[in-house]
């Protein structure tokens, strides 16, 4: 069977063997055309010819392969590589844009070595939407997609997975997101807010009580460990837990029993664990303030999550889904100039905080655009506005130590991040690196 655009001819066995697939699935050559497709994807691009067309033109609309436009291209690593690859793009579709996860294996000639065809499967991510919804987690960014790879990557195991990032960044819908892709998906998610739990009420909460175990203990209680049998434990702010409760957990995780509060019978837990904090907990380890045991425990598989400034090219998509879930805010949107003006603000609390300003916004204004006018002043300021002047006692400061002023100030308000600074300021990270030295020297 010979292809349109292409010399290859392709072993109808490949083809048939495609059909076999549940997910959609396609055949490629070494320069990215399509060879052959499974029903499932012809049916994804119903009235749209395939084959012999690029891949990266069908999915991304590109003229060029993904890692020509900062995506990993599977075909590429599996050729670089010879192992089979797994990434997370976002691909067009007839039903617009969407995240996917793309697996891909490579078929050699057993004689040549050379690659005669790529294999990639196609599966829709449930994860997260690249389009505005009114629930769960949104985004495009590069930040926000390594974010979610690594959530599909851990989602469908038993890994204790620990989610780290600063306070506002949606801890808990990424656990919710990996409880969502799990096997544990059709019994409880149970969150537990670890700040503030005395070690009575840790007990108490966690293992739950018998009647009469203490005063006020009228009714025999469940705990939340058993209340996520089957299910997913999420412990968000565990680096706020004190050292003696450490220990209690620490056993549970280690023994994988416990006990209510006022009895001797021994109980066998079963949850899987996802653990969260915006703390430092390897430097609380080296200061004494968290188990380095308990630590090994719960990050075994870490997480990182990005801050909004990391992420600041998602702020569009983030209003417009934040603004259908508020109730005030219904009907109401962003004028480009108010987005323009979020766009240039630090965002401290993240997207708490954004979500906060867009409630605040949408009581302020009376019609359906909210504009400049209505945002907090601290948005409608340049970005690191007032923290430093130009002017020195004998007239202007050097454009040298503006710079560095400015680099200074920005560098605080990235929190660390300097990836997301270079892309926001339109540099290398390698050329941001050689400024900041300069500007601490």
């Amino acid at each position: 069977m010979s292809i349109p655009g292409s010399d290859r001819l392709i072993d109808s066995g490949m083809a048939q063997l495609l059909d076999t697939l549940e997910e959609p699935a396609i055949l490629l050559s070494p320069d990215y055309r399509v060879l052959a497709a499974n029903r499932c994807y012809r049916r994804n691009y119903e009235g749209r010819e395939v084959l012999g067309r690029y891949c990266y033109e069908i999915s991304h609309g590109s003229t060029k392969p993904c890692s020509g436009v900062h995506d990993i291209c599977p075909l590429k690593g599996g050729l670089e590589l010879r192992e089979p690859q797994r990434v997370l793009h976002i691909h067009h579709s007839p039903r617009g844009d969407e995240h996917v996860e793309v697996e891909g294996r490579a078929i050699f000639d057993e004689d040549s070595g050379d690659l005669l065809y790529y294999i990639e499967i196609i599966r829709h991510s449930r994860a997260a939407s690249a389009h505005v919804d009114e629930e769960g987690m949104v985004g495009r960014s590069e930040a926000f997609n390594r974010m979610l790879e690594l959530v599909q990557r851990v989602a469908p195991s038993e890994t204790a997975a620990l989610l780290l990032g600063e306070s506002g960044t949606g801890k808990e819908l990424v656990a919710q997101a990996i409880h969502d892709l799990s096997p544990r998906n059709r019994a409880l998610f149970v969150p537990v807010e670890c700040s503030g739990l005395t070690e009575s009420l840790f007990e108490s909460q966690l293992f739950g009580h018998e009647k009469g175990a203490f005063t006020g203990a009228h009714a025999a209680k469940t705990g939340l460990v058993e209340s996520a049998r089957g299910g997913t434990l999420f412990l968000d702010e565990i680096g706020d837990i004190p050292l003696p409760l450490q220990v209690k957990l620490l056993r549970l995780l280690e023994t994988g029993t416990y006990r209510r509060v006022g009895s001797v019978d021994p109980q066998q837990a079963d949850f899987r664990l996802v653990c969260a904090t915006h703390r430092d907990l390897k430097q609380m380890v080296e200061e004494g303030r968290f188990r380095q045991d308990l630590y090994y425990r719960i990050s075994t598989f870490p997480i990182e999550l990005p801050s909004l400034q990391a992420r600041i090219d998602d702020l569009p998509l983030l209003a417009a889904s934040l603004l259908k879930r508020i109730k005030v805010a219904e009907g109401k949107r962003l004028s480009s100039d108010a987005i323009a003006c979020l766009s240039g603000y630090a965002f401290p609390g993240n997207i708490r905080e954004l979500r906060n300003i867009l409630e605040r916004a949408a009581l302020m204004a009376d019609g359906d655009e909210i504009r400049p006018e209505h945002l907090p002043d601290e948005c409608r300021r340049p970005y690191g506005a007032g923290e430093f002047s130009v002017e020195a006692e004998d007239g202007l400061l050097s454009l040298e130590e503006v710079e560095r002023r400015y680099l200074e100030q920005a560098s605080k308000q990235f929190g660390g991040d300097r990836k997301a600074l270079a892309e926001r300021l339109g540099i290398s990270e390698r050329t941001l690196f050689r400024k900041l030295q300069k500007a601490r020297s």
